[in-house]
Formats: C-alpha cells, sequence, structure tokens
C-alpha cells in the first residue's frame, strides 16, 4: 500500500487505517499470543506486525462513519447515498 501510494507522489510515514472494531484493536497491540488468537489467519498476524513496526496506524471510527462499508456490505438506499457523498463520488 505504501509503495501505491508513493507511486502517485503521496508519501506517508504512518498509514492510516480506520477499524470500528475494538477487539481488532486490542489484537494489534497486544505482541502476545494467546490460546484464543491461534485461530486467527497469518494475514492478520503480518498487519500487526506491521502496527508494531509503526508502518501503518490504527484508529477507531465509528461505524457510522466507516466508508468501507459501501464496498462491503449491502446497505440501504439513504445509507449507500450517504456514504457515497461522503466519498465525493457524486453529489
Amino acid at each position: 500500500m505504501k509503495q501505491q501510494l508513493e507511486d502517485f507522489d503521496i508519501f506517508l510515514d504512518h498509514i492510516p487505517l480506520k477499524c470500528d472494531n475494538t477487539s481488532a484493536i486490542n489484537l494489534t497491540k497486544n505482541p502476545i499470543m494467546h490460546s484464543r488468537t491461534k485461530h486467527i489467519e497469518i494475514r492478520h498476524h503480518f498487519l500487526r506486525d506491521h502496527i508494531q513496526k509503526g508502518d501503518c496506524q490504527i484508529e477507531y471510527i465509528d461505524t457510522l462513519h466507516q466508508l468501507a462499508d459501501i464496498f462491503t456490505k449491502a446497505l440501504p438506499k439513504d445509507r449507500f447515498y450517504e456514504l457515497r457523498r461522503e466519498l465525493g463520488v457524486l453529489d
């Protein structure tokens, strides 16, 4: 992701990742593996490692302001229009 942004002349020290799941945020901050985290896939550990290195910075965002929902969920028409407007796609 960082290389992709640099290709567009956008240079960031810490790439901000917005997350509305507090449990996921806490897992990224905890360097200790617990028996409850055994089932988590390797790609999530990869993300946690990059957050600990400082490449990424995870931030909490309220569910109502989560713009990624437009790409991942079936939404009611009003919610879809609201998120589309916030993304700046259409008025």
